[in-house]
């Protein structure tokens, strides 16, 4: 009979975390950011609490990765330790040893419950080079007057279907001070399948028209609880604040 594996403690201390993607690092994979950042674990000596099982692996939860590609201020993820840390030092010794463009920006005392359930919508900003913004504004306007607005797009589980249309809680063109391009502004529902700025473009193409940009920058401003009377964006790691 094969023996038993040893079972590990529960962990002390739970910690939720806030990251960005910068600059080129918006090219990371989330397979790439998390063998990096399992590799500050290590150089940081964060003591980790693990898993039981045979093979124990350190307790880590991402929740709402944002696409390859897509630069962002409002990533987070959630650890176990096995022995209690000060939360401030955590911070400067991870975001010591990750690459510059991966940075820590908050950590906090996590209350217990689900982070993923607090991530509710996203805020996102869309730069679309040489596009003009009256001809982005049109093609808003005529996205917005959609009942629905079909997309498709290929995933791990082959081609899926979206309605870009249905998980839109707000959707503008932003005045860009340079004058070089629109910028759009919008706020998506999370669900699941979990519908995407490039989807949102791909309609704004289909039904309203909008000009192809070879180079269009998507950029995550903020990610959490959604108001659904004011159309905005909270956040999440505001009650573990204020309550450590």
């Amino acid at each position: 009979m094969r023996a038993q594996p040893e079972q590990q403690a529960p962990p002390v201390l739970r910690l939720r975390i806030r990251y960005a993607k910068r600059g080129r690092m918006r090219f990371t994979s989330h397979r790439d950011f998390s063998r990096a950042f399992e590799r500050a674990l290590v150089r940081a000596e964060i003591p980790m609490a693990y898993s039981s099982g045979f093979t124990p692996h350190p307790r880590l939860s991402y929740a709402g990765a944002a696409p390859t590609g897509s630069a962002s201020e409002a990533e987070y993820l959630e650890i176990g330790l096995a022995q209690l840390r000060d939360p401030a030092e955590v911070l400067r010794a991870l975001d010591d040893a990750l690459p510059d463009g991966l940075d820590i920006l908050e950590v906090v005392v996590s209350p217990g419950g689900a982070l993923a359930d607090l991530l509710e919508a996203s805020r996102w900003q869309v730069r679309l080079p040489g596009v003009p913004a009256g001809e982005a504004e049109g093609a808003v306007a005529r996205f917005l007057a959609a009942d629905e607005v079909p997309v498709s797009r290929m995933t791990k589980k082959g081609m899926r279907d979206f309605d870009a249309r249905g998980a839109v809680v707000s959707l503008a063109v932003v005045l860009d001070p340079s004058g070089e391009c629109a910028i759009l502004d919008m706020v998506l529902r999370t669900g699941s399948p979990a519908v995407r700025p490039d989807d949102v473009l791909a309609g704004l193409r289909k039904v309203g028209g909008l000009p192809d940009s070879q180079a269009a920058l998507f950029q995550r401003l903020g990610q959490g609880p959604l108001d659904e009377r004011a159309g905005t964006v909270g956040d999440p790691l505001a009650s573990d604040r204020d309550s450590s």
